[in-house]
C-alpha cells in the first residue's frame, strides 16, 4: 500500500470487505482472558487525518473481541486501527491492527449467509455429543474448528492427523463417493450419477465457504477422485498440473502458502506412488487392504520433505495413525454433512444423525490421543534445506539396504529393535517422573500449575496454567487419572485457564477458590464451568487442611482481613491468592500464588510457617518483600515462568535476593517440569529438561 513508507505505522479509518472467516485465537494477558481474532479482508477506502482515497488491497486484520467471531465473509465493515507494512515478499499489502468492535455496513452475500446458517446448524446439532467430539465433528465435515479442543488439536498435530480438519479434496471425494454409491443403488445411470456428484460437491463448497482454499480443495478432490477411480494416474497427474496452474492464475498468493503446497504434493504422491505400491502390496494381501495402506503411505512419503522443511520434525506415527483413523473419517463426514443439511429444518432430527457420527469422531480422537502419547511420536530432525538433504541421504541409504535380502533382514531387525526399545524399554528406564515424586511444577509457560502426589494415580492440582493442553500434557506424563482436589489460588487466566484440561478424562472431587472475586469475568467463568459439571466449589479460609496421600495441605492465607491492593494491575486479586503450606515426612513447601508485597507482609505478621521449598510468588516479579523471602527459610526456590515473556519475569532483583538468602533457584523456562522428591530423608529438586 503506497501510503506506508518503510517501517511506518499509521492510524487510519478503513472500509473493508471480509474475504475469509474470522479465526479466533484464545489467549490471555496474565490477568484476564480475551479473544484474539485474525481475518483476511480487502480494503476499499482509507481515511487518514489528512487524506482520503479509494483502493483495492488485501490486508490481514488483527482484532480483539467476541463481536468479530460472528462476522461472515463478504460483509462490509468500517473500523479504526493502525496500518503496518506486511512482511517482505508477502502478497498482502499491509497488516491492520484494530481495537474495539467493527461497524457493520452491510450483511453477508446470500451464499455466505446460507453457509453461515448451515454451519451454525451443524454446531447446534453437535451439542448432543461430548465436548471433544462436539468440537471435532464440524472440523472434519466443513473445516470449522472454532470449538475444537486445544488438546485435541495438539494430539492431531503430533499424530499427523491435522489434515483431517482442513477442507481438502478428501472431504469432497467422500461426499461425492457417497452420492455416487447411493445413485448406483437407486439405479441412476452413469451420467446422472456424475451430475449428482457435481451437485454434492458444489453444495459442500457452499457449506465450507467458497473461499480460494475451498475452491482449491474442490479442484484437487475432483482430480484425485477421477484419477483413482479410473486408474489412469498419468492423466490424473496431467490434470493436477493443469489445475495447479489454473489455481495460481486465479489466486497468485497460493504460491506462498504451505497448505497449498502440501495439498498439491500429497495429491501428486497419491497419483504417482500409490498405484505401484498398491499393486506390489496386492501380491501379499487383499487389494482393498493394499490400497488402504498405499494411499496414506504415499501421501505421507510425498509431504515428509516439506514437513521437515517447515517444522524440523519427523513424524513416526503419522502413517499408522492415519491407517487406524481413516476408516472412521468417511462415516463421520457423510453423517455430519447430512446433519448439516437437515439441521435448518429440524435440529432434533439432525441430532439423531449426529449421534452415530460421534462414535466415529470418538474413535479418531482416541487414535490421536494414543498415537501422540507414544514415545518418540515425533523425532527431532534438522530443519530447513539441511534437514531435507539429510532426509534424502537417509532415503538413499534405505534404498541401497533394501536391494539384498540379507541387508533387508538386517535393517528390519535393527528397526524392530529400535521400536521395541522405544515402546517397551524406554518407559522402564525413563527418568520422568522420578520415582517417589512428591510434587511437580509443570512447565505451562507464563502461568502456574503444581501437582501434589496423593497416591497411585491421584494428585491434588494447585492452579491449572493458562491453557488446557499444557496442564493435561503434564498430568498425562504423571499418569494422574483422579484429582480429589483442585486449588485455584486466584481467578487470573494464567492460573485458572487450564481447568478444562485437568477435568479432561479425570474425576475431580472439589475445587477450592480464593475469597477474592476479582476479576469478575474469570470468576464467573470458573463458577459456571463447575456448576455445569456439578463439581463442588469451596471458598478457602485460613486453617482449612486436607490429607492427600503422604502430603498434608494447609491454607495459611489469605486472612479474614482484606489486604490493601498494590499499585499494579490485578494486584487486588494477587493479594487475595490462596497460600498453601504442604508438609511431607521429608520436608515442606510453601505455594504462594501471586501474593505481592502487601499480602506477603501480612503473612509474616500473622506467623508464616517455614518451608524447605518456596514456590516464588507471581513468577518472580520484582514485588517481593525481603522479610517474607527470608521468613520462609527455604533452601530451594521454584519459579514458574514462560520463556521470553514480555513481563521481564523473573526480575533480576528477585533472583539476586533469592541467591543472597542461600536458595537455589529452579526455573521452568530453563529446566522444564520440576519435580520435588525425597532422597535420604531430604527434599531434592529434579528437572526434566526442555
Amino acid at each position: 500500500m503506497a501510503v506506508l513508507a518503510e517501517g511506518e505505522v499509521g492510524a487510519v479509518t478503513v472500509e473493508m470487505v471480509l474475504t475469509g472467516d474470522p479465526r479466533v485465537l484464545p489467549g490471555h494477558r496474565g490477568t484476564v482472558r480475551y479473544e484474539r481474532v485474525v481475518v483476511e479482508a480487502d480494503v476499499e477506502r482509507v481515511e487518514t487525518s489528512s487524506a482520503r482515497f479509494t483502493t483495492v488491497a488485501p490486508v490481514v486484520v488483527f482484532a480483539q473481541g467476541s463481536e468479530w467471531a460472528r462476522l461472515l465473509p463478504s460483509q462490509r465493515l468500517r473500523v479504526r486501527g493502525r496500518l503496518a507494512p506486511a512482511e517482505p515478499g508477502d502478497l498482502t499489502a499491509a497488516v491492520l491492527m484494530v481495537r474495539g468492535p467493527p461497524q457493520v455496513l452491510t450483511g453477508p452475500s446470500s451464499v455466505q449467509a446460507v453457509a453461515g446458517v448451515l454451519r451454525a446448524g451443524l454446531r447446534e446439532a453437535a451439542d448432543v455429543l461430548p465436548p471433544a467430539e462436539r468440537g471435532l465433528l464440524p472440523g472434519l465435515v466443513v473445516g470449522d474448528v472454532s470449538r475444537m479442543d486445544e488438546q485435541v488439536k495438539e494430539d492431531f498435530r503430533v499424530a499427523g492427523l491435522s489434515h483431517l480438519t482442513a477442507v481438502s479434496g478428501a472431504n469432497l471425494a467422500v461426499v461425492a463417493g457417497a452420492v455416487i454409491a447411493l445413485g448406483r443403488v437407486a439405479g441412476v445411470p452413469l451420467g446422472g450419477r456424475a451430475v449428482l456428484a457435481v451437485a454434492a460437491m458444489l453444495a459442500f463448497a457452499v457449506v465450507a465457504r467458497p473461499s480460494p482454499s475451498v475452491l482449491r480443495a474442490l479442484v484437487m478432490g475432483c482430480v484425485a477422485a477421477v484419477a483413482l477411480g479410473t486408474g489412469r494416474s498419468r492423466d490424473g497427474f496431467a490434470a493436477l498440473s493443469a489445475s495447479v496452474l489454473g489455481l495460481l492464475l486465479f489466486d497468485p498468493a497460493l504460491a506462498t502458502e504451505y497448505g497449498f503446497t502440501l495439498s498439491v504434493v500429497a495429491t501428486g504422491g497419491i497419483l504417482v506412488l500409490a498405484p505401484g505400491w498398491r499393486d506390489r502390496l496386492a501380491r501379499r494381501m487383499p487389494r482393498w487392504a493394499a490400497e488402504a495402506v498405499a494411499v496414506p503411505v504415499a501421501a505421507q512419503a510425498a509431504v515428509t520433505p516439506l514437513l521437515v522443511l517447515m517444522s524440523g520434525e519427523l513424524g513416526l506415527v503419522a502413517v499408522p495413525a492415519n491407517l487406524l483413523a481413516g476408516p472412521a473419517v468417511a462415516p463421520a463426514t457423510v453423517l455430519g454433512f447430512a446433519a448439516t443439511l437437515v439441521a435448518p429444518v429440524s435440529v432434533e432430527a439432525a441430532g439423531w444423525i449426529v449421534r452415530p457420527a460421534g462414535y466415529a469422531t470418538g474413535w479418531i480422537i482416541t487414535v490421536a490421543r494414543h498415537a501422540a502419547g507414544l514415545p518418540a511420536a515425533t523425532l527431532p530432525w534438522p530443519g530447513g534445506l539441511a534437514g531435507v538433504a539429510l532426509l534424502v541421504v537417509a532415503v538413499v541409504a534405505v534404498r541401497l539396504l533394501s536391494r539384498r535380502a540379507a541387508w533387508r533382514l538386517t535393517a528390519c531387525a535393527v528397526a524392530a529393535g529400535l521400536v521395541v526399545s522405544a515402546l517397551l524399554v524406554r518407559p522402564f528406564v525413563a527418568t520422568w517422573p522420578p520415582p517417589g515424586w512428591l510434587m511437580i511444577a509443570c512447565d505451562v509457560g507464563q502461568g502456574d500449575a503444581l501437582v501434589v502426589s496423593a497416591g497411585d494415580g491421584e494428585a491434588v492440582v494447585v492452579d491449572t496454567g493458562p491453557d488446557a493442553a499444557s496442564v493435561d500434557r503434564c498430568l498425562r506424563a504423571l499418569d494422574v487419572t483422579r484429582v480429589p482436589l483442585v486449588i485455584l489460588t486466584h481467578p487470573h487466566a494464567d492460573h485458572v485457564g487450564g481447568l478444562e484440561g485437568v477435568m479432561r478424562g479425570r474425576a475431580v472431587g472439589a475445587v477450592v477458590v480464593s475469597p477474592g472475586r476479582e476479576p469478575a469475568g474469570e470468576t464467573a467463568r470458573v463458577s459456571a464451568g463447575l456448576a455445569r459439571r456439578r463439581v463442588p466449589e469451596w471458598v478457602a479460609s485460613r486453617g482449612m487442611a486436607w490429607r492427600a496421600g503422604p502430603a498434608l495441605l494447609t491454607v495459611v492465607g489469605p486472612g479474614a482481613d482484606a489486604v490493601a491492593a498494590g499499585p499494579g494491575e490485578g494486584s487486588t486479586a494477587n493479594n487475595a491468592s490462596v497460600v498453601i503450606h504442604v508438609r511431607w515426612p521429608a520436608g515442606s513447601a510453601l505455594l504462594s500464588g501471586d501474593v505481592e508485597t502487601e499480602a506477603q507482609e501480612a503473612l509474616v505478621h500473622a506467623g508464616l510457617p517455614r518451608a524447605d521449598v518456596l514456590k516464588v510468588p507471581h513468577h518472580g516479579s520484582a514485588r517481593q518483600h525481603p522479610e517474607f523471602l527470608a521468613a520462609t527459610g527455604a533452601r530451594a526456590a521454584l519459579i514458574s515462568v514462560g520463556e521470553s515473556n514480555d513481563y521481564g519475569h523473573p526480575a533480576p532483583l528477585t533472583v539476586t535476593r533469592l541467591h543472597a538468602l542461600g536458595m537455589r533457584v529452579h526455573r521452568t523456562d530453563r529446566s522444564g517440569d520440576l519435580a520435588v522428591t525425597a532422597q535420604d530423608g531430604q527434599l531434592v529438586i529434579v528437572s526434566r529438561g526442555r
